[in-house]
């Protein structure tokens, strides 16, 4: 029996109880079992969910809330759009310019990884076509719920700003917070 099978299995005997990541490691026997979950949840539409789903969970904490499955998204992306797309985008988060092994912002003691976001997600009838993917840092990627999507105009102006050099965006940046500055007072 794999992995994702011995998850399967555990998460189903405990349905409606809260699981800790230790008990699922443990159960996995493997150091990938956040894949597994990921793979149960989205390939397979089990209603699982973690403290970013539900504010009673805490980190590391997971819940199968249902046997009932959801209609599963499954994956879509090759390996060689995921590449496309992190090249396109500089290998560098669209929303706030961070890349890959940076400290994360919210947790000084893990670093940043990458993840191809879908813009449209695919739950609103959003498309794994190219137009419709991005790059987000976890840090973004995780709170991209509570984000106003920019306006396309923007979106536009951000992305000319992110593939100028350093000295450049630091330049436009000093800019704007001046301009900003003399509007308060």
């Amino acid at each position: 029996m794999g992995a994702r099978d011995k998850i399967r299995s555990f998460l189903e005997a405990n349905v409606g109880r809260v699981v800790k990541t230790q008990q699922i490691r443990k159960i996995a026997g493997v150091s990938e079992y956040a894949r597994r979950l990921r793979e149960l949840r989205d390939e397979e539409g089990m209603q699982i969910r973690s403290h970013i789903d539900r504010h009673d969970l805490k980190p590391g904490e997971y819940i199968l809330e249902s046997l009932e499955r959801v209609p599963s998204l499954g994956r879509g992306i090759s390996p060689q759009l995921r590449n496309e797309i992190l090249e396109r985008n500089g290998y560098t988060c669209q929303l706030c310019g961070t890349g890959p092994g940076e400290p994360d912002p919210f947790n000084p003691n893990r670093k940043i990884r990458l993840h191809i976001d879908h813009i449209i997600p695919l739950s609103q009838g959003g498309s794994n076509d190219k137009e419709n993917l991005r790059v987000l840092c976890s840090a973004c990627n995780q709170g991209r719920a509570n984000i106003q999507p920019l306006s396309e105009s923007a979106r536009n102006i951000l992305a000319r700003i992110r593939r100028l050099p350093r000295a450049a965006q630091k330049e436009v940046y000093e800019s704007l917070k001046k301009t900003f500055e003399r509007k308060r007072e």
